[in-house]
């Protein structure tokens, strides 16, 4: 079907510490979208200092972390009037912060780990819980600041290196099990991608470097199974009030029961991300998954 050429500014870089995975999504996606015949300007922005090229009239967020997922960025946007790809303000300030995703997930009865939030160093082990858990900074994303403690004895060392990345601290029962992830794509949940380091953890390093995972898309999961985790996962999608598109990570226990970890509302965007992999296996190449997020910024705009 015939693309109309359209003047589309690509947001990518950023302050974050995501800053070079979104530098290769930004670059993956202006490539795409300029392969369809649109004019596509990249742009590094600096917060507060937002500044889109003449006539740009959609942008595309390929931004990661803090600015760009936090809800800063789409309220510059807002501001300036321009339609953009994904969530808006509040969605991706709730997913953001992973307390606040939580507390909305128990709020809305979808399956979510126990956790406890810490902000200081100082902190004691709380004698109420039993390892292993797992540390991570309330706001980052792309596992940066993730911590595994098997051993009470580690906890103030690990506690210690998750709050170099922010002010507060989520601990969760860590769930054994299987890791999932699934994309939702305007109001539907895509196929499910299983992760499977062959060592270690889903870590930053393991998550990053090639050959260190194995996935697995459409996961396998009998049929009763799939539609529970991508259940979990809408859930948690609605709950934050999210739209147009994000991707839910999902541990699935040994009983088969879904237990939802974080929203993220603006994944991975290379032709190898886990979002572009279930798009695939439903059928949505790439290129054609860049247009249809495009379409959707656009379809809002038009309707408001």
């Amino acid at each position: 079907m015939p693309v109309t050429p359209l003047t589309i500014t690509v947001l990518y870089g950023g302050p974050s510490a995501e800053r070079e995975v979104s530098l290769r999504s930004g670059a993956a996606v202006a490539a795409a979208l300029q392969s369809l015949g649109h004019q596509v300007h990249l742009v590094d922005p600096l917060p507060g200092a937002l500044a889109l090229p003449a006539g740009t009239q959609v942008v595309f967020l390929a931004l990661h972390g803090t600015y760009g997922e936090d809800g800063t960025v789409q309220a510059e946007l807002e501001q300036l009037g321009v339609p953009y790809t994904g969530c808006g303000v509040s969605a991706s300030l709730f997913a953001f912060d992973k307390v606040v995703t939580k507390r909305r997930c128990l709020t809305a009865g979808i399956p979510t780990a126990r956790f406890a939030v810490f902000n200081s160093g100082a902190s004691p082990w709380p004698g109420n819980w039993s390892p292993p858990v797992v540390l991570k900074p309330s706001r980052q994303g792309s596992s940066v600041g993730l911590q595994f403690v098997d051993d009470p004895a580690a906890f103030p060392t690990a506690l210690a290196e998750s709050l170099r990345y922010g002010g507060e601290v989520l601990m969760e029962q860590r769930i054994l099990g299987r890791e999932t992830t699934v994309g939702i794509l305007d109001g539907e949940a895509l196929p499910v991608v299983e992760v499977k380091p062959l060592a270690g953890t889903y870590d930053y390093t393991n998550k990053y470097t090639p050959g260190r995972t194995e996935y697995f898309c459409p996961a396998p999961f009998d049929a009763a199974t799939t539609a529970r985790i991508q259940a979990a996962a809408l859930g948690a999608f609605h709950a934050i009030g999210g739209r147009d598109y994000a991707r839910v990570d999902v541990m699935v226990g040994a009983d088969g029961a879904p237990v939802v970890l974080e929203v993220n509302t603006l994944p991975g965007m290379t032709a190898t991300s886990l979002l572009p992999k279930a798009a695939a296996a439903a059928g949505l190449n790439f290129t054609a998954l860049c247009q249809r997020l495009v379409d959707l910024a656009l379809r809002r705009a038009r309707s408001t």
